[in-house]
């Protein structure tokens, strides 16, 4: 990538096949016991539910031979995806729905340019293209709205096979025919609650739309500066200084994942066609922006990977591209209709991309180190601490 050293590409995986890769090498690092079971609930200091204002110590889970058992730690990492139960416990969280979608398997087709993805602005949202195999094409269809349609094929084969390209309609067409997967699409903005023992992480935390796949760049991202911002700690048995390092962690991780959410959200309501002129000219200024090459591709690229983590880099490219296409709607000489348009335009960005940026804390954001240090809750579980450590050693003298 332009600007970046030869060992900078993009990678794809098989979901499940990393997955598992990823659980087996932490299972062979020393000092690491592997267990496999559904956690069941939260366990504070005593061994029996947690409740909020405590500190959690451990779980409990129902192991592979259906017995309950307990794990107890200093420190429990909750990352249950994006269906966890544990979520509202943990944190504040903001959820939207704003689409579904449907993935396809092409057979026998090949994409216009090989072993790249591609994003096909269709109406009324997007369609993604990328190659699986020598011979196999995965399509993901966005349908957009909280549910599906009823007859889901018909829908594919009457409204989205016409936005289809023609050297891939047949093959889209024949995949209807057969297994259509669907996935609903979630984004979720979380306030975390600060519970000392315990932190919240990955998609039970954060959500964005998947339409640039930037989950993972945020997970492993997230991973490697937990595990930085944790090292410093001799053990983690100092619940206040444990919890003192993961409050701080939310705050350092807002660049990168404002970033990767913001864009991923914004993008996505770009692309989306929805009969409104102005709305309609940002769609295409992205495009034909895009299409420029040079820095206009590699500064959104940097960003999308998660190599530029920088929201004001970010909010630079996303007005410049207004501003392009205001640039084409005045050029060569201003209309009233221009004119008209230009301002439609920039309200029309605006009103996409800042609220965005709201609802992820531009304190946060912009100026972290601004930004309020939750040390009320913590101090105040640090004398709950005492008073509960007080009363045990009563008891115990007594």
């Amino acid at each position: 990538m332009e600007g970046y050293g030869d060992d900078v590409a993009g990678r794809s995986f098989h979901h499940g096949r990393f997955v598992q890769r990823l659980r087996t090498a932490a299972a062979g690092t020393p000092g690491v016991t592997a267990r496999e079971g559904t956690v069941r609930r939260l366990l504070n200091d005593k061994g029996v539910d947690w409740s909020e204002g405590e500190p959690v110590s451990g779980v409990q889970y129902k192991s592979a031979d259906g017995e309950l058992r307990t794990a107890r730690a200093h420190l429990t990492i909750v990352c249950d995806g994006m269906y966890s139960q544990f979520r509202k416990q943990l944190a504040d969280p903001d959820m939207a729905h704003p689409s579904f979608f449907v993935g396809l398997l092409l057979k026998g087709v090949s994409l216009p340019f090989p072993n790249h993805g591609h994003v096909v602005l269709a109406k009324p949202s997007p369609i993604l293209f990328y190659p699986i195999s020598s011979k196999e094409v995965r399509c993901l269809v966005d349908v957009p709205g909280p549910k599906l349609p009823a007859d889901l094929p018909a829908y594919l084969r009457t409204h989205v096979a016409p936005e289809v390209p023609s050297e891939l309609r047949a093959a889209f067409l024949e995949a209807t025919e057969g297994a259509v997967r669907t996935m609903q699409n979630k984004q979720c903005t979380s306030k975390p609650l600060h519970q000392p023992g315990a932190l919240l992480l990955g998609d039970a935390f954060n959500m964005r739309h998947p339409l640039t796949g930037g989950g993972m760049t945020v997970a492993l991202s997230d991973t490697r500066l937990l595990c930085e911002m944790l090292r410093p700690l001799p053990d983690f048995e100092d619940a206040v200084a444990t919890a003192g390092r993961t409050a701080e962690f939310y705050t350092a991780r807002k660049p990168l994942s404002a970033t990767i959410n913001t864009l991923a959200n914004a993008l996505y309501k770009v692309f989306c066609a929805t009969g409104d002129p102005a709305q309609e000219e940002m769609r295409s200024a992205c495009f034909d922006y895009l299409s420029l090459g040079g820095i206009y591709a590699a500064g959104p690229i940097s960003l999308l990977s998660g190599l530029n983590p920088s929201p004001s880099v970010l909010v630079m490219h996303f007005f410049m591209v207004a501003l392009y296409g205001v640039g084409r709607l005045l050029l060569p000489r201003p209309t009233l209709r221009g004119l008209w348009m230009s301002l439609a335009l920039l309200v029309s960005a605006s009103r996409i991309i800042l609220p965005i940026l709201w609802n992820e804390g531009p304190r946060a954001v912009f100026f972290p180190g601004l930004a309020p240090k939750p040390l009320k809750g913590i101090k105040s579980v640090e004398k709950s601490m005492s008073r509960s450590v007080s009363a045990r050693s009563l008891g115990y003298g007594a």
